[in-house]
């Protein structure tokens, strides 16, 4: 179990600073992930209840800890990232998300925090819109001079991917707008599938021996976001009009004044769309439209209420990522009964072992079922993220009678099953101790604090395996690594996927294989003689690297590039740093020479380096590269302590300052601690400065460290 799921157990009032930092970047991988399965691939993992429960913890630890907030991208961030197969657009407006209601208290809650913003007594009137959320994927729809110029996906919320010509194809988008709209308008609303037609989609993948789509919104956003545009005409998309952004002229001064207009343009607007005096009004069209969900003809999971007055929602405003004037009260799951047929084991992009469970096909909530995810191998053995019994205890089994439960899109998890019905002579399931992708160990990283297992298991064949290929050479190649200029993210994906890169030591090769006729670069779109050579060029430059790159570039787990120096330094060579790994008290050793290396990152370098398939991969790099060792450490008043460089430093950047520090055999951090020995602060220095006089940290100005360390101001 990680530290920062045992920090959970904890209030926020309770976290120290340390522990609070420890958490809240814990929080901000797991969101991100979150946000990048869900926006980015389609494919989320938890429900939104689960997912909102993780911003709101992060909420609460910035709002105790101001001092995260200013760095973090967690309680501002929308989406994800655009993909890079398509160009970008920047949202004139921002595309915001909403936040979510639960239970009928929260909608209730929702309405008295409008009123007491506005300071409207009770019975002020205040008028609501109750509109059913549709559950597809945002779009942007841009006019200029009433002509459709553009149109967008949400992605981060700031920037969109480029759909244009995906979405001319959707009969349900006009083209053109009537006179009377103004010359600049951004149409936004949910392109979706209908339930019919995504299982006619369904029908011919299956009969075309191609994958199928795991729900209509799955499907809508696959059709959108392909970059043939006949593929996407081919697909029967429609879209729901319900909101704006940009515009040059005003459109009406209420909500349904608003949709009102857009169906007269040409949109289709929802008919289910009710206008609310009360809080009771709303739970009621909220129950309305719940039963009848599983008749409508595309899928919709809850409702969303809206302030109607447009100048009273301008006053509310936005908080986070999130209007104060709008909230989605979601649906609760959706459950049924099947067998679990199989369980297989994925192995995602960063080694993560998944179970997931093969079903015998149901139809939960309208949709057809055949797969649900598993969490883990606790999970599996009904066991929570923190040890304790889930199910009463009872494990899942194959041949198992087991409850389905769907909420949204999100991938169906088995939330129980039927003791009673279980087969006879059925075993536990045993998860695999081996990368059933590559062969090699798999492994749970053990918490040096509480002793516990983490609730992943992992993959340790990093370079090698090709769960996680793409990403392990991305990340080889990028600006922190080698820094292969020419050798981005999208040629990389071109090159893995027609078979030009297994693992990073066949970067080296390709020159190699071109000579030898055995692939022709030249003759792949976009790349003639002279890109082709400029790569070639490009990796040539770093056949020597300093040895920090290439220990960086290896991708092991928990080594950045701060650790990688301290690596780097220590061992002075790749061999070196191999040979140290051996021996059964090597991750002691490697704490004990190194401060700064704790035992959760030896223990990765360590199982890194004895996976027999990267040691092979290694020996295959260093055929091809040479390193430079770091240069020997000047002794100075600073060798051998920790500094922290904090606010805005005048003469030198905070990198320069960092390597400075470094060359005079000091060691950088970023956060302050018990362990730090100094920190250099300039103007604008704030929780870090705090955080030091908290633990009677020396500080010096910038000034006090060039006096210090007799260096040239």
């Amino acid at each position: 179990m990680s530290d920062a799921v045992v920090l959970r157990a904890v209030s926020v009032a309770e976290l120290s600073n340390e522990d609070a930092c420890i958490e809240h970047a814990a929080l901000a991988s797991e969101i991100a992930e979150h946000d990048e399965r869900y926006h980015g691939q389609d494919a989320p993992i938890i429900c939104d209840a689960e997912y909102d429960a993780l911003r709101r913890r992060a909420s609460e630890i910035e709002a105790a800890h101001p001092g995260f907030a200013a760095e973090s991208t967690v309680a501002g961030k929308v989406g994800a990232k655009p993909s890079s197969k398509f160009g970008k657009i920047v949202h004139a407006v921002p595309m915001l998300s909403l936040d979510n209601a639960f239970a009928d208290e929260d909608v209730a809650e929702f309405a008295i925090r409008i009123r007491r913003f506005l300071e409207l007594p009770g019975d002020a009137p205040l008028p609501f819109a109750a509109e059913p959320k549709i559950d597809g994927l945002s779009l942007s729809i841009r006019y200029e001079n009433r002509r459709l110029t553009h149109a967008a996906t949400r992605g981060d919320g700031a920037t969109g991917e480029n759909v244009t010509a995906n979405a001319l194809t959707i009969q349900d988008i006009p083209d053109d707008l009537p006179k009377d709209a103004p010359d600049v308008v951004e149409i936004r609303g949910e392109v979706y599938l209908s339930k019919q037609d995504f299982a006619e989609i369904n029908a011919r993948q299956e009969a075309a021996g191609k994958p199928l789509f795991a729900n209509p919104r799955n499907a809508a956003a696959g059709s959108l976001r392909q970059l043939d545009p006949k593929i996407t005409a081919a697909r029967p998309l429609k879209f729901f009009a319900y909101s704006w952004g940009q515009t040059s002229g005003p459109i009406a001064e209420t909500q349904h004044g608003a949709l009102a207009r857009f169906d007269d343009w040409g949109f289709h607007v929802n008919p289910l769309t009710k206008l609310c005096s009360t809080v009771e009004e709303m739970l009621e069209v909220y129950r309305a439209i719940g039963a009848m969900r599983a008749d409508l003809a595309y899928d919709i999971d809850g409702v969303v209420y809206k302030v109607d007055e447009l100048a009273l929602q301008r006053r509310l405003g936005f908080v986070s990522r999130a209007p104060r004037w709008a909230v989605a009260h979601k649906f609760p799951a959706q459950q049924a009964e099947t067998v679990l047929e199989a369980i297989e084991i994925q192995v995602g992009r960063t080694g993560s072992l998944t179970p997931v469970a093969k079903l015998r096909p149901l139809t939960v909530g309208g949709v057809v079922v055949s797969n649900a995810t598993l969490h883990n191998e606790d999970y599996i053995r009904g066991l929570d993220s923190e040890g304790r019994p889930i199910r009463e205890g009872r494990d899942l089994r194959v041949g198992d009678h087991v409850v389905v439960q769907r909420a949204g899109d999100v991938i169906p998890q088995i939330v129980d099953l039927d003791p009673s019905r279980r087969p006879a002579g059925s075993v536990p399931y045993e998860f695999p101790k081996l990368c059933p992708v590559c062969g090699s160990h798999a492994v749970r990283e053990a918490n040096p604090k509480t002793g516990r297992e983490d609730s992943v298991r992992r993959c340790t064949g990093g370079l090698i395996c090709q769960a996680q290929a793409v990403e392990r050479i991305k990340h080889f190649a990028s600006r922190g690594s080698m820094d292969i200029e020419g050798l981005g993210d999208e040629r990389i994906e071109d090159f893995h996927r027609d078979g030009l890169l297994r693992t990073p030591s066949d970067v080296f090769s390709l020159r190699r294989r071109q000579e030898a006729g055995e692939i022709d670069l030249t003759a792949r779109e976009g790349m003639g003689r002279t890109s082709v050579s400029n790569l070639f060029a490009a990796i040539d430059a770093r056949r020597t690297i300093p040895l920090e790159k290439l220990i960086h570039g290896l991708g092991i787990r928990h080594v950045g590039e701060t650790n990688a120096k301290l690596l780097a330094k220590a061992y002075r060579s790749l061999p070196a740093v191999r040979e140290a790994a051996q021996g059964s008290d090597a991750v002691q050793r490697m704490v004990d020479l190194i401060n700064g290396i704790g035992p959760v990152v030896a223990a990765a370098v360590v199982e890194f380096f004895r996976e027999p398939h990267n040691s092979e991969e290694v020996d295959r790099l260093l055929t091809e590269v040479e390193t430079t060792a770091p240069a020997a450490a000047k002794e100075s008043p600073v060798t051998g302590k920790t500094i922290v460089f904090t606010g805005s430093l005048v003469r030198m950047s905070r990198e320069e300052a960092e390597a400075m520090a470094e060359g005079l055999g000091a060691r950088t951090a970023g956060t302050v601690s018990k362990k730090t020995d100094l920190v250099v602060a300039g103007p604008g220095a704030g929780s870090k400065l705090a955080k030091a006089a908290q633990l009677g940290v020396q500080v010096i100005d910038e000034d006090g460290w060039f006096d210090l360390v007799g260096g040239d101001r």
